[in-house]
C-alpha cells in the first residue's frame, strides 16, 4: 500500500530564502504556462498540452540559468502536470454539466507546494545517512535541509514534496510498498452518528466530544481580522497581520487533525466493523443566502449550523478514519443516512414526531425512549450490517 509521511522542516535563514524563491519561480512557471495555453487558443485556436510545454522547458532554463535553471527539471515538469490535471478536471466538469471552474492564475500565497516526482532526481531523502541523530533531505538549489522526523518512514520513498503553511515548512514523503499493520481480529461492530453537540456518538452509547477548536479561537481570530481590516494594502504591517491570521487558522487546522487522529485510532483499535453515515458534507454546508430573486430563509441560523459542521471537521475525521481502517485491516461501511434519526431502533416505526428534541427520542408507536443520537447510531449499524450481508450474498 501507499502512504504519505509529513514532517516539519528546520531550514536555516538562507535555506528559507531559497525555499521561498523556489516556490515563487514554480508559481511563475505555472502562471506562464497557463497564459501560454490561453493565448494560443484565443489567438490561433490551438490547444497546447503538457507535452508541448514540457518540451520547451529546456529552452526556458537555458535562457534563465540564475532563475528557472536553478531548480530541478523534474519538479518543473511536476508543476506543468499540475496545470494539466487542472485542465483535465475542468473539461471533466464541463462534460458532466457541473460548474466548470476554469483554471486560474495563482497569486502570492495561493501556490504553496513543490513536488519532486522521484527520489534521487533533484531531491534525496535521508541525504546524510551517516549522521547519528538528525535526518536531512537534499533539494536541488536549496541544499541539505534538516527534518524533524518524529516517526520512522516505512516502505520505498517514491515522491517528495515541500509545502509552506504560514511561516512553517513541511516535507511530505510518499512511499510505496508500505507494509500494512493489521490489528488483532475482533468481531465487535459499531455504528457512528456524526453530530455537532458530540463529534461522534456510537451505537454503544459513547459520546465522543466535539472540541470546537474554531469557536475556542474565535476571539483571537476576530481581533486579528479587525486589525487586518485597518491596515493599508501593501504595507509591512498588513503583511505581519496576515501572517498572524494565517498562523491562527493553521493552529486550528492542526488541532482538528490531531483530534481526528486520536478519535479514529481509538475506534479502529476497538472495533472490527465500523459503519458511518455517507454524508453529503458539501451540500450540507452550502450557503442558504439564495439570490436576489429567491432569497433564502433562516439564513443566519443556517450559517451558524454550517459553521458548526465545518468546525467539527466531519470530512477530516472520515478521511482519517478511512486511512486508519485500511491500514489496520478493519471493515469500513458507509450507509445512506436517510431517516436514521426518525426510525425507532426497537420497532422500526418511522415518523418525524419520534424525535422530540435534538437529544430525546421517544417512539410514538411502541414508546421506546433513548438518546436520539444513540438511536440513530444503532440504526446506522443495522443498515451497515444488512448492506454487508447483501453484498456477501450477491
Amino acid at each position: 500500500m501507499r502512504r504519505s509521511f509529513t514532517f516539519l522542516l528546520r531550514p536555516t535563514r538562507h535555506q528559507r530564502i531559497a525555499l521561498a524563491a523556489c516556490l515563487e519561480d514554480h508559481r511563475q512557471l505555472y502562471n506562464a504556462a497557463l497564459e501560454h495555453r490561453r493565448t494560443a487558443y484565443r489567438m490561433a485556436g490551438v490547444s497546447v498540452g503538457y507535452g508541448d510545454q514540457s518540451g520547451e522547458l529546456k529552452h526556458i532554463r537555458a535562457d534563465d540559468p540564475d532563475g528557472q535553471g536553478r531548480w530541478s527539471f523534474s519538479s518543473q515538469q511536476a508543476t506543468l502536470r499540475r496545470l494539466e490535471r487542472a485542465f483535465a478536471a475542468f473539461f471533466r466538469r464541463v462534460k458532466a454539466g457541473d460548474k466548470p471552474g476554469f483554471p486560474r492564475f495563482k497569486g502570492r500565497g495561493w501556490f504553496g507546494t513543490v513536488e519532486w516526482p522521484k527520489d534521487g532526481d533533484g531531491c534525496r531523502w535521508d541525504s546524510q545517512p551517516e549522521h547519528p541523530t538528525a535526518t536531512y533531505v537534499r533539494l536541488q538549489g536549496v541544499g541539505h535541509v534538516r527534518v524533524h522526523r518524529h516517526r520512522p518512514v516505512r516502505g520505498r520513498v517514491k515522491t517528495i514534496a515541500v509545502k509552506r503553511e504560514g511561516d512553517r515548512w513541511y516535507v511530505v514523503v510518499a512511499c510505496d510498498e508500505v507494509p500494512p499493520g493489521p490489528l488483532p481480529a475482533t468481531d465487535a461492530a459499531v455504528g457512528l452518528d456524526m453530530g455537532v453537540a458530540s463529534l461522534v456518538t456510537t451505537s454503544d452509547g459513547e459520546h465522543l466530544a466535539n472540541p470546537r477548536h474554531l469557536a475556542a479561537s474565535a476571539d483571537k481570530l476576530a481581533a486579528a481580522q479587525r486589525d487586518l481590516a485597518r491596515k493599508k494594502r501593501g504595507s509591512h504591517r498588513r503583511r505581519k497581520t496576515v501572517a498572524r491570521v494565517s498562523a491562527q487558522h493553521a493552529k486550528v487546522r492542526r488541532q482538528r487533525l490531531d483530534g481526528a487522529h486520536k478519535v479514529a485510532l481509538g475506534l479502529v483499535g476497538a472495533y472490527g466493523v465500523i459503519v458511518h453515515e455517507d454524508l453529503p458534507i458539501v451540500n450540507m454546508t452550502r450557503s442558504a443566502s439564495g439570490t436576489i430573486e429567491a432569497p433564502g430563509r433562516n439564513v443566519a441560523a443556517e450559517a451558524g449550523l454550517n459553521r458548526s459542521i465545518l468546525d467539527a471537521g466531519w470530512g477530516v475525521f472520515l478521511r482519517v478514519l478511512a486511512h486508519k481502517a485500511e491500514s489496520a485491516g478493519r471493515e469500513l461501511i458507509a450507509v445512506n443516512p436517510a431517516d436514521t434519526s426518525r426510525t425507532c431502533a426497537r420497532c422500526g416505526h418511522v415518523a418525524k414526531e419520534n424525535r422530540h428534541t435534538q437529544a430525546k427520542f421517544a417512539c410514538t408507536a411502541c414508546g421506546h425512549t433513548a438518546h436520539a443520537d444513540v438511536n440513530a447510531a444503532t440504526n446506522i449499524l443495522r443498515a451497515g450490517l444488512a448492506l454487508r450481508d447483501a453484498v456477501q450474498a450477491a
